[in-house]
């Protein structure tokens, strides 16, 4: 049975384009380099079989980044995943750094998945609330609430404000299903 595989040039202005945004999205959700990159390397393969026709370059991209939720997800699910520790924990998020905000992006960093994806998709690929929501399956008002409590707990992480207690916040993010 013949299978009709995309252009190498496709593929590679798709690497070239998205590329970047796969693999931070994907080492800021399994903070680990090998798993990462063994995400980047399956939804590039999945694409070079798929036979969808994108519109432009932003519903490529949406299409990448939701192959990627997808497959991370699957990943931490998989036992092999819960039964082998990381050789390589990444103190620092995937967004980029400079020294200036270094502080920023380790309390991003300590987030709980559900509070960090949203705020990376939002402020370091500039998805908007319903955008992030399509990606990752669940409301935009959950989308929202996520960023508030987010925002809250790295407000109290950098500032130390006692308004709210930290712990409040990781209880009622353990009690939500992920997206």
């Amino acid at each position: 049975m013949p299978s009709t595989l995309r252009s190498d040039a496709f593929l590679c202005a798709a690497m070239e384009d998205c590329g970047d945004a796969v693999y931070r999205l994907a080492l800021c959700r399994l903070r680990s380099r090998a798993d990462a990159e063994d995400v980047y390397q399956e939804v590039f393969l999945r694409l070079l079989r798929d036979t969808t026709e994108f519109e432009n370059t932003e519903h490529l991209k949406a299409w990448l980044l939701r192959v990627t939720l997808r497959r991370c997800s699957d990943l931490r699910r998989s036992a092999w995943f819960k039964r082998t520790a990381p050789i390589d924990e990444l103190p620092e998020t995937a967004a980029p750094e400079s020294a200036e905000n270094a502080d920023l992006w380790n309390a991003v960093a300590a987030l709980p998945d559900d509070l960090r994806i949203p705020i990376y998709l939002h402020y370091v690929e500039g998805y908007s609330t319903e955008e992030i929501a399509l990606l990752a399956g669940c409301r935009p008002a959950t989308v929202r609430t996520r960023l508030h409590r987010a925002r809250k707990q790295l407000k109290f992480d950098l500032e130390g404000n006692d308004d709210e207690k930290p712990e409040r916040f990781a209880e009622i993010t353990e009690r939500e299903s992920p997206c």
